[in-house]
């Protein structure tokens, strides 16, 4: 009878899973290769043409090539920001591990309040004119760092949690002290969730669109995802090329996440288990 339970409520759950999850892809597939008149219905209808090839162009060459633009820019903020966001978290994760106090106390409480407090659009704007770096790469990398830098050094912490002190002091007794310490001795034990990290972050700068829309406007500055107002407008919306464009959007991540969802799933059990 459990056995029956257990595998009702799997079933239960897949089904759920694959209503919730598969069936918008089944419809944005569906309508990204029909023609403009059949998309308009929106429903999941056999397309009776299939402008497949058209459909690619015409979101490739929209608007001067803004597309092709956008994966370059999407791809050089994610490297640069992830990049960022390894070295920085995992080496105040282990500050904030390994010396305990009430200057750590404070820092664990800002970290927290990194995931809990909505981040405030104006002020931001206002700090980055006053740096001269708004409407610039660089200034939307240290956005998506500062925003995503706390789920980071959450992980890192758990996981170094684990790695024991005794392997500090012996390292420092070999002469290893500060930066040469961390990089040589700790930084190769976190392999596991920096991958983790690294995954996550990526998926997450990667599909970001608020913060692109709001800090880096225009077509110079464009990131894959801000490239759906390309086929939007106020009395029409051409929604095959939409949903190609989405399509498109889509496969980096999607492919990443098909690749190496084991691996996040184990970096992240990983620091749970061990912190």
């Amino acid at each position: 009878m459990r056995v029956l339970r257990r595998f009702g409520g799997e079933a239960i759950a897949l089904v759920l899973a694959a209503v919730i999850f598969l069936v918008p892809f089944a419809l944005m597939l569906l309508t990204a290769v029909k023609d403009q008149a059949q998309a308009i219905d929106l429903d999941f209808a056999w397309p009776t043409e299939w402008p497949v090839v058209r459909n690619l162009v015409d979101v490739v060459e929209a608007r001067d090539f803004v597309l092709l633009r956008a994966y370059v820019n999407s791809t050089l903020v994610t490297v640069a920001s992830v990049a960022l966001i390894v070295v920085f978290a995992s080496m105040a994760a282990f500050v904030l591990q390994r010396r305990a106090g009430r200057l750590g106390s404070v820092a664990n409480f800002l970290v927290l309040s990194g995931l809990i407090i909505p981040p405030a659009i104006v002020p931001t704007i206002w700090l980055l004119q006053a740096l001269g770096l708004f409407k610039t790469m660089p200034g939307l990398v240290l956005i998506e760092v500062a925003f995503n830098l706390a789920y980071a050094v959450l992980l890192f912490r758990a996981f170094i949690a684990a790695i024991p002190r005794e392997l500090d002091e012996a390292a420092m007794i070999d002469g290893c002290t500060g930066l040469s310490l961390f990089f040589r001795v700790v930084f190769p034990l976190l392999r596991p969730v920096t991958i983790t990290v690294i995954l996550t972050s990526s998926v997450a700068v990667f599909n970001d669109f608020v913060n692109p829309l709001y800090f880096t406007p225009g077509d110079d500055n464009a990131t894959v995802q801000v490239t759906l107002y390309n086929f939007q407008s106020q009395y029409n919306t051409q929604w095959n090329l939409l949903f190609m464009d989405i399509v498109l959007i889509t496969i980096p991540p999607l492919l990443l996440f098909i690749f190496f969802n084991r691996k996040i799933v184990a970096g992240m059990t990983a620091g749970a288990i061990k912190g």
